[in-house]
């Protein structure tokens, strides 16, 4: 096959799968990213190529055209029709160079979603994403509102060329290697993010302007996507909340008050004579908040009963005695 070997340049077999390629991928662009090797040209010509190679294998309708057409894969409508003469002397267009690097840790594993190639040239297009994170959180935190701290990789001007993307090399001017030439480098920085009261599964908190950005330097969205931790005592079914309440026996049969937990602390809860197990009582607005308006659910609190243990003699003859007059 003529040109690039683009899995030789990614380490991984022509039958790798889609995760040995991104796996592959997040390992080399970490190590030859001109940020961690500053001013090595070799290092800066290794990353675009690394970048380059994922562009295609990632994608598979172009790895199925650059497994057909090898690196001259844009132009296989026209090598189709030319027949196989006249794929001699053409010469692939372009560069590419990945700037979507997202939060260190989860956001970091999504870092190179952010581009997009334009079809039928070898030109890349500034397409911006939104990258998507997720984050786990207590059914206390969901309910109250909390707050996550992430560290994000934010674009900063190259301290080299102070963002010209350009050197001066005697009277001469040359791509900077820093950045090989974008201008712009990636630097950490802490964001700290509100998760508003309400949210549910699979609710997305939006971060504005800290996802994946285009070479305009147009930067997408940041979504952390939640995800709710189950929780020992309390069931959630939309913004309704469900409740075991343990009642003494005696309370369960005479009447009484009993205190039923909440998820801003116990509440009072009067329990009617002969109350039956299973029964279930409705606490109005006790539930979580409705995401975006002071509205709530309910709280629905089912009575489980607690049968006496290490019965003294006394009371064991009381039992015996109201066996004897309800033998039913």
């Amino acid at each position: 096959m003529p040109g690039k070997d683009y899995y030789k340049i990614l380490g991984v077999s022509r039958s790798a799968t889609e995760k040995e390629i991104k796996q592959a991928y997040r390992r080399l662009a970490r190590k030859y990213h001109p940020d961690v090797n500053p001013g090595d040209t070799s290092a800066e010509a290794r990353f675009k190529e690394i970048n380059e190679a994922h562009d295609v294998l990632s994608d598979q309708k172009k790895r199925r055209k650059y497994d057909r057409f090898g690196d001259r894969w844009e132009q296989a409508e026209q090598f189709s029709e030319a027949g196989p003469g006249a794929q001699q002397g053409f010469r692939r267009g372009g560069t590419y160079t990945t700037s979507d690097f997202g939060d260190f840790g989860g956001v970091f594993d999504s870092m190179f979603r952010g581009f997009e190639t334009g079809a039928g040239t070898g030109r890349r297009s500034a397409v911006t994403k939104g990258v998507e994170h997720p984050i786990e959180v207590t059914l206390e935190e969901a309910y109250h509102g909390t707050k996550r701290v992430l560290q994000v990789w934010g674009e900063e001007p190259c301290s080299v060329c102070g963002g010209r993307g350009k050197v001066r090399e005697g009277v001469r001017s040359k791509p900077c290697a820093a950045c090989g030439g974008y201008g712009r480098g990636m630097k950490p920085k802490r964001l700290e993010v509100k998760v508003p009261p309400g949210v549910r599964n699979g609710s997305k908190v939006r971060v504005a302007g800290q996802g994946g950005a285009g070479h305009d330097g147009v930067k997408g969205d940041l979504y952390l996507v939640v995800k709710i931790l189950p929780h020992k005592l309390f069931e959630r079914k939309g913004d309704d909340v469900y409740v075991e309440a343990a009642v003494p026996l005696v309370t369960a049969i005479l009447g009484g008050e009993v205190k039923v937990p909440t998820l801003k602390g116990n509440l009072a809860l009067r329990i009617p004579a002969e109350t039956q197990n299973g029964k279930v009582f409705r606490l109005a607005r006790q539930g979580m908040p409705h995401l975006g308006d002071s509205s709530r659910g309910d709280l629905f609190a089912k009575v489980k009963v607690v049968l006496p243990t290490k019965l003294t003699q006394q009371e064991r003859q009381l039992f015996e005695q109201l066996k004897v007059s309800r033998p039913n």
